[in-house]
């Protein structure tokens, strides 16, 4: 028979990390699944990009994050999430993918790409970048359409339309710009996004007041062909030759998990996780939630930096009911 678990983690992001830490330092048995890489998500992030956050509010376990930037870089989240997983020594197992899980008497058996856990709790910390959020129009299947954007140097010469005006698709814009790209941005209301990074502001709105980059706003892209695209605006449509769409439009979490697992969602659009505040326990006893998937597609609602404490809630709750038992 396996070991059994007093916590199995899904997710190796930072507040997946956070965690795992928290279970060892208070003297439970856990093991952290992850199906990609070691903080998988951020290592999809754009090579460039830099946080909103400083520093200081991406630390956990009370490992100081020393960057060289006001703001850090990805890269340099990477190196410092690695170290603060190599100085616990943490029990992660990385590319493995969790497919199901069974609870019976009071213990949950979870099934993986690789082997089967027997665990007393489940804690589900998986972020929310996965599933790129569709944008529904004729085309969306065509390879030049892309839902995440990496290295700006692939699309040097290249016609590129990124669609919207949140902080990624800014990000992209300016990016691309600035390696060859002719950049054509697509947003749907009638100015850049109010949450984008208030020193990237200035900047787009400069290139855009410029000409460098063009930008249709109040409207919508409608089909993607080979080689153009029409976009609706409030002149009309508008078909213009095109290479590449960056449909940065957003991403879920993967509600089909949840719903798996019995988590009951919000009746509205927004599919909030049933779950309580003071303990982040679901409507399934001995099922947690951490970080962002709190949120469900309310994903500007939490981050690493306003989540770490989901950790210490979680692992408290488990400790309180492990002592009753045991009493």
């Amino acid at each position: 028979m396996p070991e059994t678990f007093d916590v199995l983690i899904i997710g190796a992001g930072p507040i997946g990390l956070a965690c795992g830490i928290e279970a060892q330092r208070k003297g439970l048995s856990y093991i952290i699944i992850e199906k990609g890489c070691l903080v998988n998500s951020l290592y999809n992030y754009p090579i460039n990009m830099t946080f909103f956050s400083s520093s200081e509010k991406l630390e956990i376990g009370g490992i100081p994050f020393v960057s060289n930037n006001i703001k850090p870089t990805r890269s340099e989240a990477l190196e410092y999430y690695r170290r603060v997983t190599e100085k616990f020594k943490l029990n992660i197992r990385l590319f493995e993918h969790v497919k199901s899980n069974v609870k019976i008497d009071g213990t949950f058996t979870v099934q993986t790409s690789k082997a089967d856990y027997l665990a007393k709790n489940i804690i589900i910390s998986t972020g929310f970048y996965d599933i790129p959020s569709s944008i529904n129009i004729p085309g969306e299947e065509l390879p030049k359409v892309r839902h995440y954007y990496n290295d700006p140097h692939f699309y040097a010469m290249q016609k590129v339309v990124v669609i919207g005006s949140s902080n990624s698709s800014v990000d992209a814009a300016l990016e691309t710009y600035r390696k060859g790209a002719e950049v054509t941005m697509v947003i749907r209301t009638a100015d850049i996004g109010e949450r984008v990074k208030y020193w990237v502001r200035p900047d787009i709105m400069n290139r855009i007041n410029e000409g460098s980059i063009k930008a249709f706003f109040n409207s919508n892209l409608v089909s993607i062909c080979q080689n153009e695209v029409e976009i609706q605006t409030p002149d009309g449509l508008k078909i213009i030759p095109n290479d590449y769409v960056l449909a940065l439009t957003g991403y879920q979490p993967d509600f089909g998990f949840l719903k798996k697992l019995g988590i009951k969602l919000s009746d509205d659009e927004k599919q909030i996780p049933e779950h309580n505040l003071q303990t982040m326990e679901t409507n399934q006893q001995g099922i947690y939630l951490a970080g962002v998937i709190c949120g469900g597609m309310e994903t500007h609602v939490w981050f690493i930096e306003n989540s770490r404490d989901h950790a210490p809630k979680i692992i408290d709750d488990i400790l309180s009911k492990k002592h009753v038992l045991i009493a």
